[in-house]
């Protein structure tokens, strides 16, 4: 099989864009050059975001199980869950979303604003459960899925992340294929790529897309929530199921699973000052916003690592903006 054997149902304008970094480049030394691919421009839908890419590959199953729920999870102010609500809305179906307390902070409007109250105006059915952060398979998830086939509907289950879902690494696998499509077009080549890792499809997709590639290229997943081991072993479990359903003809080896730890605050939705410097050196030199749980750790990631010259001289990096930005404002007693 390869990728194009899978049904995709279009959610995106089209690629993606690519665009240079040369403030931020010259800021940290010159030596590296960065470069962005903005997935936080990828749609019109909800704001667009790494999820939205993920979901063209959920629901053509969706629609072919005949479902008329969308049921998925996250935290209160997960973007997931803002993207399974839009889409929904755009594809004619309902949603119902289950808001854990991923994240304990105390701004007075965290639970008002942000992505939470996308969500609301996208029409979601908002569920809240008091049960703190985990990447693996969550109880009010299964007990959502379970009152919706209780009231008659036909629910369709997206794990937390779109991830943990035997289709979840396509979208970021066809990611990898874009970038080497738009290399071409652009004669550069990015020899490694940098994003934010949680759930772990993101980064286990692109590794398994790149990995048919005939150049060697490094992906570096910046840990965003503190649960390294779970998370390299999410992503290595995804990375090979998707690596093997899209048609490559070998194993991937553990050194292809890059995750790297030191900038995740020590916890899950809370920004340290690393993360917050990232933020502002970002925005005031880029105009680039990211956001304190995953871009503005990932951004701090990139940061740190071509300071310590852990990225080498020499070095063109592509930057993954996976979105992120609604979240902002539920941050406002720290930015």
């Amino acid at each position: 099989m390869s990728l194009s054997s899978f049904e995709r149902y279009p959610l995106l304008f089209g690629p993606s864009p690519i665009h240079p970094l040369p403030r931020l480049s010259a800021h940290l030394g010159g030596a590296v050059e960065i470069w962005a691919k903005r997935e936080d421009c990828n749609s019109g839908i909800a704001f667009g975001g790494n999820k939205v890419r993920k979901l063209e590959y959920l629901i053509p199953e969706a629609l072919a199980q005949g479902a008329d729920t969308l049921v998925s999870i996250g935290g209160v102010q997960s973007n997931h869950t803002r993207a399974v609500a839009g889409v929904a809305a755009h594809v004619g179906l309902k949603a119902v979303t289950m808001q854990e307390s991923w994240v304990d902070w105390d701004d007075p409007i965290y639970d008002r604003v942000g992505n939470l109250q996308l969500s609301r105006i996208l029409g979601s059915d908002i569920r809240t459960d008091e049960s703190g952060f985990d990447i693996g398979i969550r109880d009010s998830w299964q007990q959502a899925l379970e009152s919706v086939r209780a009231a008659g509907g036909t629910p369709y289950a997206i794990p937390a992340g779109a991830s943990d879902h035997p289709l979840g690494g396509l979208g970021f696998a066809g990611w990898a294929l874009e970038v080497e499509r738009q290399e071409r077009v652009l004669g550069e080549f990015f020899d490694t790529i940098v994003m934010c890792s949680v759930t772990g499809s993101t980064q286990a997709g692109m590794i398994a897309g790149f990995a048919l590639q005939d150049r060697p290229r490094r992906v570096l997943g910046i840990d965003g929530s503190a649960t390294i081991p779970k998370t390299r072993d999410q992503i290595a479990r995804i990375a090979r199921a998707t690596a093997a359903s899209i048609g490559l003809e070998r194993v991937l080896s553990d050194d292809e699973i890059q995750l790297i730890d030191g900038y995740n605050a020590g916890i899950y939705g809370i920004p340290d000052e690393s993360t917050l410097e990232a933020i502002r050196t970002c925005a005031r030199l880029e105009g680039m916003l990211t956001d304190p749980v995953y871009e503005g750790k990932s951004m701090a990631g990139l940061i740190g690592m071509i300071s310590s010259c852990e990225i080498e001289p020499g070095s063109r990096v592509l930057y993954a903006h996976l979105g992120g930005q609604p979240a902002l404002s539920a941050y406002s007693r720290v930015l």
